[in-house]
């Protein structure tokens, strides 16, 4: 029975994903936002609500190594596989501005929280904590993010005033009232898909004798972002380059910050030694994106191999590790 719950909860998951981002990214382009701001922000969001749903829920079962483990493997999985398949279908075409200001926010994030979970080396703690002070950090960063993104959808909305006759078409094609039952139910779905993720996954996990932090690296984790998968491999194949790799940026930030941020000031976590080889390790992945991308202002199909290769070195590590 536990196995059908997860099965229902994934489905959940994905299928609320999926309606929560049409009925936003609807909203969105009614309200005049450009591609690449719906990626970071509607569709970043939407599709990371899983991960947030599912940490946040882990955080107040007491279950620290999930909360944490779906962040950071998410994040891996996002950066590595999601990344590396999408390039692989279409090429993925870079701006500069993600280049320059997105991607190295989302390595920010990363080494900050590295910082903020070394109690034990910076401050000879007996335990590495995620404390309720160190969310409220998160928390603050992401609002200075917040408000980047703002100003760029300020500015963006300015540069369209000479387009304002076709965008104003477009605003009246937008069906609110459906639109936003798509958000809302969608949300509802993901909410009550997480809770039967945490809950089946840490019952099946458990009774082989997995770790906590392994579940949350692996099974919830792919679990969770498999809605960036099927968002980021819908738009490359419809050519839609900056929703694609603004959705996996945009919910790299969000999972750290927003995530992390969140669960902590809900119950602090407690940080296994185990997760400090991951976190580099996702740090590590961030830099090679942000090199990847400067070469020629794209992600092509044969460092999307690299990065589908690397996902694989690194399943097989994890499982060997435990």
């Amino acid at each position: 029975m536990v196995y059908i719950l997860l099965i229902i909860g994934f489905a959940l998951l994905i299928v609320g994903a999926n309606f929560f981002v049409d009925g936003s990214s609807n909203i969105a382009r009614g309200l005049r936002v450009s591609p690449l701001l719906i990626g970071l922000t509607i569709v970043a969001f939407g599709t990371s609500s899983p991960e947030a749903t599912v940490s946040i829920l882990a955080a107040l079962e007491q279950n620290a190594g999930v909360a944490i483990g779906n962040v950071v493997g998410s994040n891996i999985f996002n950066i590595t596989l999601v990344v590396g398949l999408t390039a692989l279908i279409n090429p993925l075409k870079v701006e500069n501005v993600t280049i320059r200001k997105e991607i190295p926010f989302t390595l920010l994030a990363g080494v900050v929280l590295y910082v903020l979970i070394s109690d034990n080396l910076l401050q000879g703690a007996s335990q590495n904590l995620v404390t309720r002070a160190d969310g409220i950090i998160l928390l603050l960063i992401f609002a200075i993010f917040l408000y980047y993104i703002f100003e760029v959808a300020r500015q963006s909305r300015e540069s369209m005033t000479g387009e304002r006759v076709s965008s104003e078409s477009e605003s009246e094609t937008v069906k609110w009232g459906k639109s936003l039952l798509l958000a809302l139910g969608g949300l509802a779905a993901i909410i009550f898909g997480g809770d039967l993720v945490v809950n089946s996954a840490t019952t099946i996990a458990l009774s082989f004798g997995m770790s906590e932090t392994l579940v949350g690296l692996s099974i919830v984790a792919v679990g969770t972002s498999l809605p960036e998968l099927i968002t980021s491999v819908t738009a490359a194949f419809k050519r839609e380059s900056e929703i694609a790799i603004g959705n996996i940026v945009g919910s790299n930030i969000f999972n750290i910050l927003f995530v992390l941020g969140a669960a902590s000031v809900i119950s602090p976590l407690a940080v296994t030694g185990k997760i400090f080889i991951d976190i580099l390790l996702m740090v590590f992945l961030t830099v090679l994106l942000l090199v990847f991308s400067r070469t020629n202002f794209r992600v092509g199909k044969g460092e999307g191999i690299v990065l589908i290769l690397s996902y694989i070195v690194y399943m097989v590590y994890i499982i060997i590790r435990n």
